[in-house]
């Protein structure tokens, strides 16, 4: 039964809506009785919602989110649009920076009610670091407001959930290997749980009144270093594991490295941490109440444990 709300029967259209945060934001949509189009380079990937969706209610449109054509063409009879768009590779000022102010001045000329820019708390870059993934999300706000100025702003922090690849990269990790390095051991994190975003991505559309023209830090309820996300993992895996801190010079030189599973951009930004600042309203003012990561990794980890659901956590 869809929830009482003025997206009921529009037009939602998500912007990169078929990765991992779009499958839970076109959740929050359909839920609220919107019709939702998922526009995407692989829209494929985003078929597992048809089951969720009446008849009608959901829509799928190949879109190149660095050709402007394509991204007017995805966003044509939109009432609210939601940009869900990132990435570390490729041409982020193109991609993450130009892109969104196109989406942002399509969205306008078709007369959309809401636009929310998701965006990142990177965003605020390290005067003093230059990282390529930062200043292109800044980019991308500056375009988004100069275009629709009651657009809404979210930065959330490191998203996690059942399926992300966070938790579930350094899950395998710790599964697999008895000794294991941590890069920035003493970086603090702000987990925020992918849902809780996704609700904040659905109260800004639905009531751009209240909350166009703003911008929202969205963090978890705790902050945790990198470290303590580590052997949290374990524990919650009911495994004894060494964990290595790792200098940062080495941290860096391994992240420089073709192949690896750490850009240099993503180690940078870990390093700097990736907290709130304070400096703007968060999840309070959306009216939501973040939940913590310890809430749900037991549970999630119990596919990494030794013996499944039947290990012994207490003789761990």
């Amino acid at each position: 039964m869809a929830k009482s709300s003025a997206l009921n029967g529009k037009l939602v259209v998500l912007m990169g809506g078929s990765g991992f945060i779009g499958n839970y934001v076109a959740q929050a949509m359909l839920e609220r009785g919107a019709r939702v189009r998922i526009a995407s380079r692989n829209p494929e990937k985003a078929f597992k919602l048809k089951p969720l969706a009446n008849l009608g209610q959901l829509q799928f449109a190949r879109c190149d989110a660095n050709d402007r054509q394509s991204v007017e063409r995805c966003i044509e009879g939109a009432d609210a649009v939601v940009n869900l768009v990132g990435s570390f590779e490729g041409n982020l000022y193109k991609l993450m920076g130009e892109s969104p102010g196109w989406m942002a001045e399509a969205a306008k000329a078709q007369g959309a009610s809401a636009f929310v820019h998701v965006s990142a708390i990177a965003a605020e870059p390290d005067e003093d670091t230059e990282i390529e993934y930062a200043g292109a999300k800044k980019l991308g706000e500056e375009r988004v407001m100069a275009a629709f100025p009651k657009a809404t702003i979210l930065r959330p922090s490191i998203l996690f959930g059942k399926d992300d690849e966070f938790l579930n990269m350094f899950g395998g990790l710790i599964a697999r290997l008895p000794v294991l390095p941590v890069f920035a051991p003493d970086s603090k994190l702000q987990l925020v749980y992918v849902d809780d975003v996704a609700e904040a991505c659905a109260r800004a559309a639905e009531d751009p009144a209240a909350h166009g023209g703003k911008t929202y830090e969205l963090g978890g309820p705790e902050q945790l270093t990198m470290m303590e996300i580590n052997r949290r993992i374990a524990a919650a895996q009911g495994r004894k594991r060494t964990f290595l801190p790792m200098p940062d010079p080495v941290s860096g030189a391994f992240a420089a490295l073709p192949g690896t599973p750490m850009s240099s951009d993503q180690w940078k930004l870990l390093q700097q941490g990736n907290v709130v600042s304070g400096d703007f309203p968060g999840f309070a003012k959306l009216g939501i109440e973040p939940k913590p990561v310890g809430l749900f990794l037991d549970k999630w980890m119990v596919r990494y444990r030794k013996h499944g659901r039947f290990t012994d956590l207490m003789g761990a």
